[in-house]
C-alpha cells in the first residue's frame, strides 16, 4: 500500500478528518431540534382548538333546529295537580323543556336549554327564577329573560294552554 491510498479522501482513513463528503444513511434523520418544535406547534394547534370550542359554540347557538320540528304539542296532565311555585321538566320532542307555575298560579314554558352553552336549566324555588347550574346563569320565571350570568339571551317560550283541566304545552 502506497502513502496515497490510505489518504483518498473518498473512503476516509480515520485517522484525519478527511472522510467521505457525503455518507449514506439508512432512513431520513429528523433532528432533535425539529421533532420538538414540531411536537410543541402540535400541542400549540390542539390546545388553540380546545380553546376555540366555547367560543364556537356561542357562536353558533342560533343556527339549531327549530323548536317543535318533530312535536307540536304534548299533554302534561291535570292543572290542579300542578302546585304553585313549582315546576316540572319534561321532553318536547328531542328537547328538554320546562314547565313552570309562579307563585301566583300563572303557566309558563320554555325550552330548557341554556342559551350560554347548552346546559339544562333547573328551577330554583328559593330564588324563584330559573337558572344553570353550568355557569351561574339566571333567567326571570315569566319571560325566561336572561337576568344575570354569562347567557347572551333569553329561553325559547312554549305557549301553555289549559284545556278541560289538562296542561297543554305548544310551539309558541
Amino acid at each position: 500500500m502506497n502513502d496515497e491510498s490510505a489518504h483518498d479522501p473518498h473512503t476516509g482513513c480515520g485517522s484525519c478528518h478527511c472522510g467521505p463528503e457525503e455518507t449514506p444513511q439508512s432512513g431520513p434523520a429528523i433532528p432533535r431540534r425539529f421533532f420538538l418544535q414540531g411536537a410543541i406547534a402540535a400541542f400549540a394547534a390542539l390546545w388553540g382548538a380546545l380553546a376555540a370550542y366555547p367560543l364556537f359554540r356561542y357562536m353558533t347557538t342560533g343556527q339549531e333546529e327549530p323548536v317543535g320540528a318533530d312535536v307540536k304539542s304534548v299533554n302534561l296532565g291535570k292543572a290542579s295537580e300542578f302546585p304553585n311555585n313549582s315546576a316540572r321538566n319534561f321532553q318536547f320532542g328531542r328537547k328538554p323543556a320546562i314547565l313552570v307555575r309562579n307563585p301566583q298560579g300563572e303557566l309558563h314554558a320554555f325550552i330548557a336549554v341554556c342559551t350560554h352553552l347548552g346546559c339544562t336549566v333547573q328551577f330554583s324555588s328559593e330564588k324563584e327564577d330559573i337558572w344553570c347550574a353550568c355557569h351561574g346563569g339566571r333567567y326571570d320565571l315569566n319571560s325566561g329573560k336572561n337576568m344575570s350570568g354569562p347567557p347572551p339571551k333569553p329561553l325559547t317560550p312554549l305557549k301553555v294552554a289549559t284545556v278541560k283541566g289538562d296542561i297543554i304545552v305548544s310551539v309558541a
